[in-house]
């Protein structure tokens, strides 16, 4: 592909409707960012969200040039490497890089201002993270998944039951809506530039539970590790917030949003292969079972109910899409 006269060269996406192209040049790479659909969320909230963030001394993209009328934006090139990669090496210092990214998570939540202007000038404003947008993302896991793995008749009756549970477990939470949130924070979109850490896909930020990033860090469906290491890395988020958070609270709260984040992306990924015919995402589904399996079984009291339904329901032999 072309632009301008210079070559393009496409580069592996993610699961939004964006495509990204590297433009090489002498000086300095650089990526374009496409959006067909969703312009606005893809384009103009995602730098928006990019400024904040540098403002922040947070180290996001830049945007370098924009042509919205053509549906694409320039952005700073971080290259190739995410955290994702550098876990999966052996004798990658697990422990000291799971720290460090606590410790960006910890600066990123810092962050107080939710009002920034867009590459147009109009002012954006982070919306707050709600239990109705929790419900809402849950929900996919019904709308997709259960009707995928059910008949009609049967998956009505199951969704009320799924839908039900969830709705008590928002009830239960805790703490307020008062914090940045990614709402993507894994180790797939931390990049490794200049031995800094670099923050992408950040185009979903709300202002939400402070619990979340760090259940979607530490329960990546992408990346495995023990409890033992969980538990450390909660641990260590913890000891650095100690004067400020009660632990109690936010674990029930981190453990909450964790089973209801892998529902909802088991839903995702469902509906990523029925309707958008991208089937690599189903291979991280068993994983997201998983995770939240652990998270029921770590806390009966608090998950006994929706634990039954899912046991009931969905035994691993009849947990994988077709």
């Amino acid at each position: 592909m072309k632009l301008n006269n210079k070559k393009l060269n496409k580069i592996k996406g993610d699961a939004s409707f964006r495509t990204f192209y590297r433009l090489r040049s002498n000086k300095k790479n650089s990526i374009i960012v496409f959006a067909y659909r969703e312009k606005e969320k893809n384009l103009l909230i995602y730098d928006a969200i990019n400024s904040l963030l540098n403002k922040s001394n947070i180290l996001a993209p830049k945007l370098l040039n924009e042509n919205y009328k053509r549906n694409y934006i320039e952005i700073e090139d971080f290259g190739n490497l995410t955290f994702s990669k550098i876990l999966k090496k052996k004798g990658s210092n697990k422990i000291k890089i799971f720290k460090n990214i606590i410790i960006l998570l910890n600066k990123i939540q810092k962050i107080k201002k939710n009002k920034i202007r867009n590459f147009k000038g109009q002012y954006y404003k982070l919306e707050k993270y709600s239990n109705k947008k929790l419900f809402k993302e849950a929900e996919l896991f019904c709308d997709w998944y259960v009707k995928k793995l059910y008949p009609k008749h049967k998956s009505i009756k199951l969704n009320k039951l799924i839908k039900r549970q969830i709705k008590i477990l928002l009830s239960k939470i805790r703490l307020k809506n008062n914090t940045f949130v990614h709402r993507d924070f894994h180790a797939s979109n931390l990049m490794k530039y200049k031995n800094k850490i670099a923050v992408i896909d950040s185009q979903d930020a709300l202002i939400g539970n402070r619990a979340y990033d760090l259940a979607s860090f530490i329960d990546d469906v992408r990346l495995k590790s023990k409890i033992e290491f969980k538990n450390k890395i909660f641990d260590y988020y913890i000891y650095l917030n100690k004067t400020n958070i009660s632990k109690s609270d936010f674990q029930n709260d981190f453990q909450i949003l964790s089973v209801l984040r892998n529902l909802k992306i088991i839903g995702i990924f469902t509906r990523l292969s029925s309707r958008d015919n991208k089937r690599n995402y189903l291979k991280f589904i068993p994983h997201a079972w998983k995770l939240i399996e652990l998270r029921l079984n770590n806390n009966l009291e608090l998950f006994g109910e929706i634990k039954k339904v899912l046991d009931k329901n969905f035994p691993s032999k009849k947990r994988l899409i077709k």
